[in-house]
């Protein structure tokens, strides 16, 4: 009988704040106090040491995955005696609702275009793919939630992008009158880089019993991360960022949320919570949370937004 402990294997390697930061070696500072005021989120401030401790680290080990696979293209193109011309690499972002996953997009965006190899980076949030308000408004999301928020569209856009194609364009999504904006595009031309943020990202595809399985965002990237933190944290981000919301884009009579505006802080502190706990939580932990673990590098969050410990799947 075998009574040897039972080895727990992990895919990743566990990084503390302190023992991530030495990892940025002479990587240097880009970014000034003015770019940090204009990364920032609505309740998330940039700070200098959150970017070199834990930003700079991060943009030299994904500089080192870009150059990889940017020479891994070009032998294969001289090996394959044909030229299919740019491809870019494509990192997913994942995370809970006020997570801060856009602000950590716009931060690695900013770091990564000044680097050399790759200064072409483009971000694309995924909320432009989801189906017009009316769909929803019709019982669309009981049918849909989660895979198909996304669009059939989203699929062409990214193949597109990973095919090469010169220029594509995506939808546009507004957080103020919550709906896709008809007739406004982001352009993609190009780029070296694409960042592609949104909740639900790292969901994979479902597998279809005759094998011509439709591919879903996630089978497009490179390079993964997830932003994840305690429920307890994204939940008072959360109403923080409703309560300053509600005093600043609630206030135009246009916006989804303007209802909001005239709220006292008690009632709209109820509302924002109540929000939460029914929508954004359920999803979080039915639809979210799961796909943690498909991510190449966790990134954990504590008080105030610091990140305290980085996990980094192993080669």
């Amino acid at each position: 009988m075998d009574t040897s402990p039972a080895v727990a294997f992990s895919p990743y390697t566990m990084y503390s704040r302190m023992e991530w930061a030495r990892l940025r070696e002479d990587t240097p500072l880009t970014l000034n106090e003015a770019d940090l005021e204009n990364l920032s989120g609505v309740t998330e401030r940039v700070s200098t040491d959150e970017v070199v401790d834990v930003y700079l680290p991060l943009s030299r080990l994904l500089n080192l995955y870009v150059e990889a696979s940017q020479g891994l293209h070009g032998v294969t193109e001289e090996f394959l005696r044909k030229g299919n011309g740019k491809v870019p690499f494509v990192i997913g972002l994942a995370g809970s609702v006020a997570a801060g996953k856009s602000t950590s997009a716009r931060v690695l965006q900013a770091l990564l275009a000044r680097w050399p190899s790759h200064p072409n980076v483009a971000l694309v949030p995924t909320d432009g793919f989801l189906f017009p308000t009316p769909y929803w408004k019709t019982g669309g999301a009981a049918r849909a939630f989660p895979r198909a928020t996304i669009c059939r569209r989203c699929s062409t856009f990214w193949g597109e992008v990973k095919s090469g194609k010169a220029r594509v364009e995506a939808p546009v999504y507004s957080h103020v009158v919550y709906d896709v904006l008809q007739g406004h595009t982001l352009a993609v031309d190009n780029p070296d880089i694409v960042i592609v943020e949104g909740l639900n990202v790292l969901q994979p595809a479902i597998l279809p019993k005759d094998g011509e399985a439709i591919p879903f965002v996630s089978d497009f990237f490179d390079f993964s991360i997830y932003i994840d933190a305690a429920e307890a944290l994204v939940e008072r981000w959360y109403v923080e960022r409703f309560l300053r919301l509600r005093q600043t884009a609630f206030r135009d009579p246009a916006a989804y949320f303007h209802r909001y505006a005239t709220l006292s802080e008690d009632e709209a502190r109820t509302t924002a919570l109540s929000l939460w706990r029914t929508i954004n939580l359920v999803n979080l932990r039915e639809n979210i949370l799961p796909t943690r673990q498909r991510a190449d590098l966790i990134v954990r969050k504590g008080e105030g937004h610091a990140v305290e410990s980085v996990a980094l799947r192993k080669l």
